[in-house]
């Protein structure tokens, strides 16, 4: 087993899945940097294989991780096949799995069957707690983008990728349209923010809304905006924003919710309400018809309805951390690693608990 760090980026599955969460050119950092770099050929990556071979990559063909040797870390983005049964490389993604998702005791003892572990990158945190690596500013801004421009009527399905200059003229308000209230919930964070400069774009009203103002929820003011976009980061059970009673209220104003945050099968749900996720091909579910509509959308990778934007901030966020990865001093990686320690403890999964 080689003493060099090997990272191994795969091909995602999900055909809406265009992101990369190492961009060529800082594919070509890490290997100035030692790195041993190989890179799957994708039908849909935004970055074309050719430049990853430019910067110096090794390119294999695409799902070719499931025979990769065990040193090899692997990295992507979103959701693995369902194949292999047993995991036995460590897997740095988005896994959806620590906070009692469907399905989340299937990965993990995927990984607990095979040796491997889990890396996820929502739990890769500072010493404060907050997210080293995120898309956060942009699954915000689309998703607020796609509010307006469904309340405006104006939402072109299926869905398609966008560069940021296009989202921001189909953004831009023209004459006729109505006025927009919308209340941005956990405004403060990063996702909020993105959300925020969306609205900002688009000449929306917004009412922002952060921790002090979710201790207690005003149903009836949350009630009386034309939109609601969630980006809260919950970090534990939650108490509902909004449940099903509350969607028939007489009163309501509110026509449309975008669940950015999308913990739906999860106790952390701050919005329990609907039961699935929304896909690109048809991003918007009716929860209420008649007289008062109420509408959903609910995508779980906005980000990549800007791919560029987003993997270039994402991949300058991880590619530092990146190198200090197998690293002795990094407790930024502990505590990584003993998150996915933590989360099979706490499903009664029997592991070998030993260092990942």
């Amino acid at each position: 087993m080689s003493d060099q760090l090997q990272l191994w980026m795969r091909d995602e599955t999900r055909q809406t899945e265009q992101r990369a969460p190492v961009t060529p050119g800082d594919a070509r950092r890490l290997i100035e940097r030692g790195v041993l770099v190989t890179v799957e050929q994708s039908s849909r990556r935004i970055f074309p294989i050719e430049r990853y071979a430019a910067a110096g990559c090794r390119i294999v063909p695409s799902g070719a991780w499931v025979d990769a040797p065990a040193d090899q870390v692997i990295v992507g983005l979103k959701e693995l096949p369902p194949l292999p049964l047993e995991l036995r490389h460590r897997h740095l993604y988005f896994g959806h799995a620590y906070k009692q998702q469907a399905g989340a005791r299937e990965l993990l003892t995927r990984f607990a069957a095979g040796g491997g572990a889990l890396l996820d990158v929502e739990f890769l945190v500072d010493d404060a707690g907050r997210r080293v690596a995120s898309f956060g500013h942009w699954a915000g801004y689309v998703g607020a983008a796609l509010s307006v421009l469904r309340a405006r009527g104006r939402l072109a399905t299926p869905l398609r990728p966008y560069r940021k200059d296009a989202m921001d003229a189909a953004l831009a308000p023209r004459p006729g349209d109505a006025p927009l209230r919308v209340l941005v919930v956990g405004a403060g964070g990063r996702c909020g923010r993105g959300a925020r400069a969306a609205l900002e774009a688009a000449g929306a009203a917004v009412t922002c809304w952060d921790i002090e103002e979710t201790r207690v929820v005003n149903r009836a003011e949350l009630l009386e905006h034309d939109v609601l976009v969630n980006t809260i980061l919950a970090t534990g059970p939650t108490t509902p924003f909004l449940t099903v009673d509350d969607l028939d209220d007489r009163a309501r104003r509110l026509r449309l919710i975008c669940d950015v945050t999308c913990d739906v099968t999860s106790p952390y749900n701050a919005l329990p309400i609907y039961e699935r996720t929304t896909q690109w091909p048809d991003p918007v579910v009716r929860l209420r018809g008649g007289e008062f509509p109420l509408d959903l959308i609910a995508i779980d990778n906005l980000p990549s309805l800007l791919p560029v934007e987003a993997s270039e901030a994402f991949s300058a966020e991880l590619t530092p951390h990146l190198l200090e990865l197998d690293g002795d001093s990094s407790t930024l990686w502990r505590r990584c690693a003993e998150a996915f320690r933590d989360a099979c403890r706490a499903a009664g999964i029997d592991r070998r608990l030993a260092d990942v």
